[in-house]
């Protein structure tokens, strides 16, 4: 979940009723910008200042209003620079957030923190596989409270037994989140704070995209 560029980075959604949807990426978001789906919310000491694609590359162009936050993306073309925005407001969007944390490789990744749940070291998450607590063969489900990450070391040591059996001791049990574990690890970066302004505990469950 490493973010490469400025195009990498991600962006928070909200709906016409600024309650949080989704995430995505900046590169998304520049899309739904330029088609004039949705607009840019900035937040400025508590006040929110909304900006059409075309007017948030004119105030980009004064980088000195940006300048003592070293937290901000940018994004270079042929012709201009541009700020990557950090939220964004689809203008016709009314759906409300899933109650539930999508269970997906994204999320089980964050929410073990990319850390070896049988060795407690941390690893890219090329490095990591998903592994069945209790094997599928002895019945083990597909489940948040069943699968974890493990490294290939261990992965491979414990194979198709359980945790007592290959003698291995998970470092913590897994659990269904209940909240964005991606979003948890966001907001652990300066550039993300941004994002707490729109998620108090009832939007806390958005759909990753």
């Amino acid at each position: 979940m490493e973010e490469t560029s400025g195009l990498d980075s991600s962006v928070l959604v909200l709906n016409r009723f600024f309650m949080a949807v989704h995430v995505i990426s900046a590169r998304r978001a520049f899309s739904l910008l330029s088609k004039r789906v949705a607009e840019v919310v900035h937040v400025i000491e508590d006040r929110y200042e909304a900006f059409t694609f075309e007017s948030w590359r004119e105030v980009s162009q004064y980088r000195e209003l940006f300048a003592s936050d070293e937290t901000h993306d940018w994004v270079r073309t042929v012709s201009f620079e541009i700020r990557v925005p950090r939220v964004i407001r689809l203008v016709a969007y009314d759906k409300l957030p899933r109650e539930r944390v999508q269970f997906n490789r994204r999320n089980l990744f964050a929410r073990d923190e990319n850390r070896c749940q049988y060795c407690g070291r941390r690893f890219p998450t090329t490095e990591l596989s998903l592994d069945h607590v209790v094997p599928r063969m002895q019945g083990g489900r597909t489940t948040w409270t069943n699968v974890v990450c493990a490294c290939t070391n261990c992965n491979k040591r414990k194979g198709g037994r359980t945790p007592d059996e290959a003698s291995m001791r998970l470092i913590r049990l897994p659990v269904e989140p209940r909240r964005s574990p991606v979003i948890r690890m966001k907001l652990r970066s300066g550039r993300y704070q941004s994002w707490k302004a729109f998620l108090d505990n009832a939007y806390w469950s958005v759909e990753l995209k």
